[in-house]
């Protein structure tokens, strides 16, 4: 009779470490994503719980989504100002190639 009981605690301790687990397991890219301060962390928690819904088939998409972005350089993997010099020095390009061609058809 004591093992009929015993047996019945373990099944309801695995089955609620299981259902815990799950539950955390879920708000693995919602934790992620606050401690990057993720513009879309909301979104990503939210995302999480309709995971368990499709039976965890877009859970791999929110991890990626909520590593992807970091405060200090965005969505992108360089550097903010590099991207920024770049794009200056291509307008001042195309500036001069267009300064040339208006001088061009003035003549």
């Amino acid at each position: 009779m004591f093992l009929n009981y015993f047996a019945l605690g373990v099944l309801v301790v695995v089955f609620l470490i299981i259902f815990y687990g799950i539950i955390i397991l879920h708000d693995i890219p919602y934790l992620i994503a606050k401690s990057r301060n993720h513009p879309h962390a909301d979104a990503i928690h939210v995302a999480g719980w309709v995971s368990l819904f499709t039976l965890h088939v877009i859970w791999p998409f929110l991890w990626i989504w909520a590593t992807l972005y970091r405060a200090d350089r965005g969505w992108g993997m360089q550097k903010q100002e590099a991207s920024l010099e770049q794009l200056q020095q291509r307008v001042a390009e195309l500036e001069h190639k267009l300064s040339g061609i208006k001088a061009r058809s003035r003549e």
